[in-house]
């Protein structure tokens, strides 16, 4: 597989995708809207293998058009989380559900011989289960995760033909990525520890999944290189820390200066909790995740000391809402910042 489209491809998973995939030989068509600009590609603009293409996944006509010929397409587009979903549950169902029967569509008849669908461990919702394996139930607790899961259903009932469907639910990315979150609970945990030396934890025993960034595209390049047989039909958790959100506040403390960083515990604002098992990764295909949640840490205090991070606590391309507020994302035309 040579050629690859990426929707959603300049997000925060996707901005890291991207370039990795073009280290290694692959051609990238990236979709997106664009909603937080195109700057996050500008070390890359000019490599001869990436293309750019302003659009809407709910456009079929041009999802018809760039999807034809690709080998296989990276499904990354959505409206993130939560709180960016409940914003204006309206657009959030139009893109993370609605235009989903279309993007299936276009992805068969381009002839692409595997799709990744990037779907979330929210769907598991509350599990007192020691570990959360994919064959356990779903119980998405929001909106934001029930069309995740409905998505998956969709998948998993539609004949793609030739083409491969995987289905990823990874655990919370943390890490440096050229388009940055920040409203993750690693990232925003480091970025408080980092500039205002007080970290700020809602609960505190919720126990929450994460990855490491680098680990998740390199997740990425396993499913895309891996023999059809092993993978098409198959759901795969991708998440290798199981930790308490009071244990990754301590976490962020001890690499960021256990002296001078104080942790404030507030009553608790999202109830989630449950631990996934990632070994399925692992049996089959061979991988396992390298580095750790303080190498994520570490990762975003040295960006932030090299000027590659700017104003964390107030820019808005940082934070999905903010940014979702700012352009008024649901007249859905794109803003490039």
């Amino acid at each position: 597989m040579k050629k690859i489209a990426i929707l959603g491809g300049a997000g925060y998973v996707g901005s890291a995708l991207t370039p990795y995939l073009l280290s290694l030989g692959y051609a990238v068509n990236v979709i997106d809207l664009f909603f937080y600009g195109e700057r996050v590609f500008d070390d890359i603009r000019a490599h001869p293998a990436l293309r750019l293409i302003r659009g809407d996944v709910r456009d079929t006509d041009l999802l018809e058009k760039e999807l034809k010929g690709m080998d296989a397409v990276v499904h990354l587009a959505c409206i993130s989380n939560d709180p960016s979903f409940e914003l204006d549950p309206q657009l959030g169902k139009s893109i993370n559900y609605d235009a989903f029967d279309g993007i299936l569509r276009a992805t068969v008849s381009g002839g692409a011989a595997r799709f990744l669908y990037a779907s979330s461990s929210s769907v598991y919702g509350v599990s007192d289960a020691p570990e959360v394996r994919e064959d356990c139930p779903c119980a998405p607790l929001t909106d934001y995760s029930k069309y995740k899961w409905m998505c998956e259903d969709l998948l998993n009932h539609t004949d793609l033909g030739q083409c491969a469907p995987v289905i990823l639910r990874p655990a919370t990315v943390c890490g440096y990525a050229p388009r940055l979150r920040l409203d993750l609970i690693v990232n925003i945990l480091a970025a408080q520890a980092l500039i205002t030396k007080k970290i700020t934890v809602h609960g505190g025993e919720q126990r929450r999944p994460n990855i490491h960034i680098r680990d998740m595209i390199e997740a990425y390049r396993v499913l895309l290189e891996a023999p059809a047989d092993k993978v098409a039909g198959e759901t795969f958790n991708v998440g290798f820390e199981n930790q308490t959100v009071a244990d990754l506040a301590e976490m962020v403390r001890a690499e960021t200066g256990p002296d001078d960083v104080s942790i404030e515990t507030l009553p608790v604002m999202d109830s989630r909790s449950y631990r996934i098992n990632s070994e399925k990764m692992t049996r089959r295909l061979g991988f396992r995740a390298s580095r750790t949640i303080r190498d994520a840490v570490r990762s975003l205090a040295e960006a932030l000391q090299k000027g590659l991070i700017t104003d964390p606590l107030n820019n808005s391309l940082y934070y999905n809402v903010r940014r979702m507020r700012e352009i008024r994302a649901a007249d859905w035309q794109p803003v490039y910042g």
